[in-house]
């Protein structure tokens, strides 16, 4: 093998043309069967193999410093500056980051995985240093490229004329051979009328097109995109001062050596435009319409499909309560950025194709966009990670609540997710939402309660917020109502107070306590805030309460309801409040079974900390 001989990026520079075919093919084979063994990133990676060599064998990292935007495109750039070895324990714990990572690598500088940073980060470095010391190269993808930060960005570094290398990496459109053909030529097309008379020629077809399959496959727009949009992306780059250079084959190595090279020589900034094909090389991920199978579990390398049954998730769970939601009441919008398969929309825009947005990877924008459409009296219910709310707090903050519009908030991924690491973790959101005070937040511990709550949420008023994490849906035959609290066990010696999924394990704990002879009672407060009032009522008979949430403890639901607590008996003759929760602090990549046990937030760790506060030793 080729690649066995590459340890750094000084090895590339000497490889043949012949040689570069070579490791391309083996790169994908390595990747394939990396990913297909732990799951990971792997479209965007197989669509930018030739692209990483190129930029490699053109620049000198980390003198040179390659930005990532996203992360998720950085698999080739790890193997190739020496991390090949530890791709068997990708994003496992201790093991390999899936994103880059500035403890393992010198040629790392920023660990990236949300997207539309990186022109930010070009910039400040390009200008805290002198040309001398090195060039900045930021690689970013097309969808990364409609989020509002990264032209705020191009807007800087334009009117400074800050020396910034910009590779947009458009995998968005899925070019076959044909159409990547045609991309070549769009120079040359756009200098004569042909793109707009393609264009008029393109557009009813592309707009009879039903949305679902539109967000279902990117790759219906590339024939518009390719005679329309190019031109356009030139005159707009180079109208904020930045020269653009392209289309460039992505999978072309002379045409991609040719243009960076030309990029490097400028004195000024330089936007070389890269089409690539995501996927590329692997026929289930390039035949995948929904993300070209953009990250997956571990899979069958024969067909691209999961190894294992997946039990039903949350987001399936809401994806179903959603579409009834919006099928009893005409004026629910679902919104998403970017995400409308991961979020559970693809049912609802095949059945209410006009009543869900897709606004691009630009969470600031759809928040806001959500108040004017509840001002006009719909009910948007925008779906997005949690993790990537806190990019739209202001929004949800002075948008939304300060204008008290109802506006649903629904959360996927909420608490520890495990793989994707720090950046991935949704440990913020009941912290965010619990200091926007006009806000209904509820916390559903199984699908049944989030059912009932989706349905009470479209019919308050002002802003509401639900949250759920990753993994399997919990199931239960009980299910509370309205705003009221939920007593599951009864107990005289403490009262856990257990947030959304922290419910089942607090249970478990109980019931290990009360093998001893300990009963604890368990409330599911089912909204954080406003507190059911009958739920404190009885808090206050205790001496011990203890709350346990998914989210960090530090202003968060268990401190929410410790304060109320005090408010309702003062702080002399209010209980002892025990918070187990998420410390402060950046939680690395692991599976999140794995994460809660050492953060004490399983049932083991909730009966510890029961016992240690009680002083009763373990059995």
């Amino acid at each position: 093998m080729v690649l066995n001989r590459i340890d750094g990026p000084q090895d590339l520079k000497s490889l043949t043309h012949d040689d570069l075919l070579t490791v391309a093919e083996e790169l994908r084979t390595f990747i394939v069967s990396s990913v297909a063994k732990v799951g990971g990133h792997l479209g965007s990676n197989l669509g930018a193999v030739e692209l990483t060599l190129a930029l490699h064998r053109v620049f000198d990292s980390p003198r040179d410093t390659i930005l990532w935007d996203t992360g998720h495109q950085a698999y080739v750039h790890k193997i190739v500056t020496g991390r090949m070895g530890l791709f068997d324990q990708l994003r496992q714990a201790g093991g390999l980051s899936g994103y880059p990572s500035r403890a393992e690598s010198e040629h790392d500088i920023i660990e990236n995985s949300h997207a539309s940073t990186s022109l930010s980060w070009a910039f400040g470095l390009a200008k805290g240093r002198s040309r001398d010391d090195g060039q900045v190269i930021a690689v970013i993808g097309d969808g990364a490229l409609t989020g509002g930060m990264a032209y705020e960005a191009l807007n800087t570094i334009g009117h400074l004329q800050v020396p910034v290398v910009i590779v947009l990496n458009d995998n968005g459109r899925s070019y076959d051979k044909t159409v990547s053909r045609l991309a070549s030529e769009v120079s040359r097309v756009r200098l004569s009328g042909v793109y707009r008379a393609a264009r008029r020629a393109v557009d009813p077809i592309i707009d009879r097109v039903p949305y679902a399959s539109k967000v279902a496959d990117a790759g219906l727009g590339a024939v518009k995109a390719v005679v329309a949009d190019d031109p356009a992306l030139q005159g707009f780059v180079e109208a904020l001062g930045i020269h653009y250079l392209g289309p460039v084959g992505g999978h072309d190595f002379k045409d991609l050596e040719h243009a960076l090279r030309v990029a490097s020589a400028e004195n000024g900034p330089v936007l070389v435009h890269v089409l690539t094909q995501k996927g590329k090389g692997y026929a289930p991920a390039e035949t995948d319409r929904e993300k070209k199978l953009h990250d997956t579990s571990a899979f069958d390398i024969a067909t691209g499909r999961g190894t294992k049954t997946k039990p039903r998730s949350w987001t399936q769970a809401f994806s179903d309560v959603l579409l009834d939601v919006m099928d009893a009441n005409e004026d629910v919008v679902a919104m998403t950025a970017a995400m409308p398969g991961s979020t559970g929309l693809l049912p609802c825009a095949a059945r209410h194709p006009e009543r869900v947005i897709d606004v691009g990877i630009a969470e600031q924008h759809m928040v806001t966009s959500a108040a004017g459409l509840a001002h006009q009296g719909k009910i948007p219910v925008v779906a997005v990670y949690s993790t990537f709310f806190s990019r739209a707090f202001d929004q949800a903050n002075l948008d939304v609540g300060l204008h008290d519009e109802h506006v649903v908030f629904c959360f996927d991924r909420a608490g520890i997710t495990g793989d994707d690491g720090a950046s991935h973790h949704g440990v913020l959101d009941l912290s965010l939402c619990l200091r926007i005070p006009a806000m209904t937040v509820f916390a559903p511990s199984s699908e049944q309660e989030l059912v009932e709550m989706l349905h009470t949420a479209v019919t308050l008023d002002g802003p509401v917020s639900l949250r759920w994490p990753k993994y399997a849906a919990a199931q239960r035959d009980t299910v509370g109502s309205g705003l009221a609290a939920h007593k599951l066990r009864e107990g005289t010696a403490a009262a856990v107070v257990a947030i959304g999924d922290r419910v089942e394990p607090a249970l478990v704990a109980a019931e290990a306590l009360a093998e001893d002879g300990v009963d604890v009672a368990v409330w599911d407060p089912r909204v954080i805030r406003p507190v059911d009032g009958a739920m404190l009522d009885d808090l206050r008979r205790y001496d011990l309460v203890i709350t346990v949430e998914n989210g960090y403890a530090s202003g968060g639901a268990g401190a929410h309801i410790a304060d109320r607590l005090v408010e309702l008996t003062g702080v002399m003759e209010a209980p002892r409040v025990l918070r187990l929760g998420v410390p402060d602090g950046y939680i690395q990549h692991a599976k999140p079974d794995h994460i809660l046990a050492e953060l004490g937030l399983d049932a083991a760790g909730i009966e510890a900390g029961i016992r240690k506060t009680l002083g009763i030793d373990a059995a």
